[in-house]
């Protein structure tokens, strides 16, 4: 999205783009659009940003991002972006850090259980494996005439041309998995839970109340007031937590996922034994 947006702006032969899934490095660029496992960190750049740094507490790429805060730089500037959650641990850091809070500028608001048949358009249904995303997409399609899916598991092209599809008004409902909660910003009015479960890879779990957050806040943006529920056989949400959710209230982080980044590659031995490297720093 941002590496559209930017060759809008500047010739495409000055812009890379790396994800795991696609690769545009013209010779001579100078700006590199990334996810954060993929950026160059060889290279010296006046300026880095990364978004989502909340994401050092999560358990599969939280190393990653971890490696990111403490060890890259810009030369002259680097921005973090995302959830206040994080800011006691930044704060850690001990550098010149300057905090700037944007606060959400519509309202959020919790509207309780509804029938799919009777959700109302602008509005995107959360599931959380391929089989429901595809039944709840059907439903729609047979009831309201049209869907558009995201999920993480399709293909760039594919994604963007299904955001399309729903960004155009061509249809009014979009399924999605959380795909949807990092880095998709779209026309939402409502978000709908069909589930609160997700399977991490791990285990099946309830998602926690940051991650609701973040996928409820897609409903909404700027000026635009939002609303998020539940629907199907989600049960509903509690007080306290629709409390927390709609004033954005998070519980803050304090312990960060962290990996040795200097790794030894000399025997399989010697891997092992960087790779069971402690940290130096307790959170």
């Amino acid at each position: 999205e941002v590496y559209d947006k930017i060759i809008k702006k500047i010739s495409s032969d000055k812009v890379a783009l790396i994800t795991g899934e696609e690769k545009i490095i013209p010779p001579n660029a100078k700006y590199f659009l990334c996810t954060v496992e993929s950026m160059p960190i060889n290279k010296h750049l006046d300026f880095v940003g990364i978004d989502e740094i909340q994401m050092c507490a999560d358990h599969e790429r939280g190393h990653i991002f971890t490696d990111r805060l403490l060890n890259l730089r810009g030369e002259k500037l680097t921005m973090f972006m995302g959830s206040s959650t994080i800011k006691n641990i930044v704060n850690k850091l001990n550098e010149d850090t300057e905090f700037i809070n944007r606060e959400r500028l519509s309202k959020l608001t919790y509207v309780g259980h509804k029938k799919i048949s009777r959700i109302n358009r602008k509005t995107a249904i959360i599931a959380f494996s391929t089989e429901e995303v595809y039944a709840i997409a059907e439903l729609v399609r047979r009831q309201k005439g049209g869907a558009a899916i995201v999920m993480g598991s399709l293909s760039p092209k594919t994604r963007n041309a299904q955001v399309e599809l729903y960004q155009s008004g061509d249809v009014d409902f979009l399924v999605a998995t959380d795909a949807i909660g990092m880095g998709i910003n779209m026309d939402l009015e409502n978000v709908y839970f069909s589930n609160l479960k997700k399977f991490d890879g791990k285990k099946l779990r309830r998602l926690n109340m940051s991650e609701i957050g973040q996928i409820a806040g897609r409903a909404g943006r700027y000026l635009n007031d939002g609303s998020f529920g539940v629907t199907g056989d989600c049960k509903d949400i509690s007080a306290e937590e629709v409390e927390l959710l709609e004033s954005h209230k998070f519980e803050e982080i304090r312990m960060l996922f962290w990996r040795n980044s200097n790794l030894n590659f000399n025997n399989a031995l010697s891997l092992i034994k960087s790779l069971e490297e402690k940290p130096n720093k307790d959170w």
